[in-house]
C-alpha cells in the first residue's frame, strides 16, 4: 500500500468521523458537510473544483441535484404543516385521538400512523411533514418529550416499512427488485421476522424510554418554531375533529389513490393519462396532493381567511433550512463515492474471504454508513457489488431482502440526511434526540438482519 492510498483511506475515515463529530457537536451541519467534503477531497487527491462544484454540487449524489428533484416537496410538505398548525386542526385531531385512545398512547399512535403512510408508499419527508403539527398538540397532553416523538417517527417512517416488509413499495425494494429482477415479495418470511423484530423491540425501547422519562420528570417543551402551541387560544376554539380531519385524508387519498387504483385495475390503468402521470411522479404527485390539502385549509378554516398567503409563505420559508441542511449531507456522500479509496474498498469486500452472508452485510452496511444513505448504498452495491454475491452462492430471494434491511442499519448515523431533515423540522439538535433515533433506527435494525441473516444461514 502507497503513502497516497493510506492518507486517501485515513481520509475517508476522518471525513466522516469529522461530520458525525461535528454534528453531534452542535456544529452548523452544512458548515459541518463542507469541512468534512473539503478533508475527503484534498487527502484522496480529487480536483478542488470538480469536487465542490461538481461531485459536491451537482453530481448524480450532489447537494444541488437532491435540492432540486425534492424542493416542490419540501415546500409543499411545510405549507401543509404550517396551516395545519396555524388553523389548530391538528390540535383539534390530536385531542380526539387523547380522549379515544388515551395520552400516554402518544407513541403507539405516531408509531402506527407513520407505519401506514410509508408502506402505502408515502415518502418519508411527507410523513414528518405531516405528522409533525399533530404530533404536538399530543405530546403537549401526554407531557412526552419531543425527543422520543422523533425516534417513534423514525421508527414507523424509517426502518421495517422501508426495508423488511415484503410488498412495500419503497424506493429501496424497487432497487433490489430492478437489479435482481425478483418482486416486491422477494424473501417474505425474512422480511416478515426482520420486521416483527425491529417493531417489538423499537417499541419496548421507546415505551421504557417514555417510563423512564416521566420518572425523571422530563416532560415536554415546545421550541421556538412550534408556532401553533405558542398562539393556541384553547381547545374550545379548535374546529370540530371530523371537519379538521378532512384535509389529511384529502392528501394521503390523493396520494395513495393512484396505486390502490392501479392494484384494483392492473395493467388497463397505464391507459388513464393521469394515473399514468401520478404513478411516474413520486416527487410532484404527493406534492400536489400536499398543495391541495393546503388549499383546502384555507377553504375550510377561518383563522386563515385574511391572512392565507402570509401564512403559507411562512410555511414555504420553513422548508428552505431542511431541504438545504439534508442537501448538504447528501454532497458529502457524493464526494466520497467518486474516491479511489471507496472503488477499493468495493473489490476488497468481494474478495474478502468471509462467508458470503457477513461480506454482503459488512460491504452494504459501510457503504450506507460512508453514503449516509440506504437508497445510495443500495444503488452503489446492487450496480457493482451484487453479481459476485449471487455468483457466491446467495439466493436472488435471500440477497434481496437481506441487502435491503442491511442498507437501512448504517445509513442512519447522524449525517444521514433524513435525520438531519427530521432533526431541523423538529427543531431539535442531534445532542437532544440523536440517542433515540440511533437506537431505533440503527442498533435495532442491525440487531434484526443479523438475526435474520442467521435464520437464513440454519434454513440454507
Amino acid at each position: 500500500m502507497t503513502i497516497e492510498t493510506l492518507i486517501g483511506y485515513l481520509g475517508l475515515l476522518g471525513g466522516l468521523v469529522l461530520l458525525i463529530r461535528l454534528a453531534l457537536s452542535g456544529v452548523n451541519i452544512i458548515l459541518a458537510a463542507l469541512l468534512s467534503a473539503a478533508l475527503v477531497i484534498l487527502t484522496n487527491g480529487l480536483p478542488i473544483a470538480a469536487g465542490l462544484g461538481e461531485y459536491f454540487s451537482f453530481g448524480p449524489l450532489g447537494a444541488f441535484t437532491f435540492a432540486g428533484k425534492f424542493f416542490l416537496l419540501f415546500a409543499a410538505g411545510a405549507m401543509f404543516g404550517r396551516v395545519m398548525g396555524e388553523s389548530h386542526a391538528a390540535s383539534s385531531i390530536a385531542m380526539a385521538l387523547v380522549r379515544k385512545l388515551g395520552a400516554q398512547r402518544v407513541l403507539w399512535i405516531a408509531v402506527m400512523a407513520a407505519s401506514l403512510l410509508t408502506y402505502g408508499g408515502v415518502v418519508v419527508f411527507v410523513v414528518i411533514f405531516a405528522m409533525y403539527p399533530l404530533g404536538l398538540k399530543l405530546l403537549e397532553q401526554a407531557d412526552v418529550p419531543k425527543r422520543l416523538f422523533c425516534a417513534a417517527l423514525a421508527l414507523g417512517s424509517g426502518t421495517y416499512t422501508l426495508t423488511a416488509l415484503p410488498g412495500t413499495p419503497s424506493i429501496h425494494n424497487v432497487i433490489a427488485s430492478v437489479a435482481l429482477g425478483t418482486d416486491l415479495f422477494a424473501g417474505a418470511w425474512l422480511g416478515l421476522l426482520g420486521g416483527l423484530i425491529m417493531f417489538g423491540l423499537g417499541m419496548w425501547y421507546l415505551e421504557r424510554q417514555r417510563l423512564l422519562a416521566a420518572r425523571h420528570g422530563e416532560g415536554f417543551t415546545p421550541g421556538p418554531m412550534d408556532h401553533s402551541l405558542n398562539s393556541d387560544p384553547g381547545e374550545e376554539h379548535y374546529p370540530s375533529w371530523p371537519l379538521a380531519l378532512l384535509p389529511p385524508l384529502v392528501v394521503l387519498g390523493t396520494i395513495l389513490l393512484p396505486r390502490l387504483v392501479t392494484l384494483a385495475l392492473g395493467d388497463d390503468a397505464a391507459n388513464h393519462a393521469l394515473l399514468a402521470f401520478a404513478n411516474s411522479q413520486p416527487v410532484v404527485w404527493p406534492s400536489l396532493a400536499l398543495m391541495g390539502g393546503t388549499l383546502l385549509c384555507v377553504l375550510l378554516f377561518r383563522e386563515l381567511r385574511g391572512k392565507a398567503l402570509h401564512t403559507v409563505g411562512q410555511g414555504t420559508q420553513d422548508s428552505i433550512m431542511p431541504l438545504i441542511n439534508t442537501a448538504a449531507v447528501i454532497g458529502f456522500g457524493g464526494v466520497v463515492t467518486h474516491t479511489e479509496g471507496f472503488q477499493q474498498f468495493v473489490q476488497l469486500m468481494l474478495d474478502a474471504p468471509l462467508p458470503p452472508l457477513l461480506s454482503m452485510f459488512t460491504s452494504i452496511s459501510m457503504i450506507s454508513a460512508i453514503t449516509g444513505s440506504a437508497s445510495g448504498g443500495l444503488q452503489i452495491f446492487m450496480s457493482t457489488m451484487a453479481d459476485g454475491y449471487l455468483a457466491a452462492g446467495i439466493a436472488p430471494g435471500t440477497l434481496h431482502r437481506l441487502a435491503t434491511m442491511a442498507a437501512g442499519g448504517f445509513d442512519s448515523l447522524p449525517h444521514c440526511g433524513a435525520v438531519v431533515a427530521m432533526l431541523t423540522i423538529t427543531g431539535l439538535s442531534h445532542r437532544q434526540a440523536y440517542k433515540d433515533v440511533g437506537v431505533v433506527t440503527v442498533v435495532i435494525p442491525v440487531i434484526a438482519t443479523l438475526f435474520c441473516m442467521g435464520a437464513a444461514g440454519l434454513w440454507a
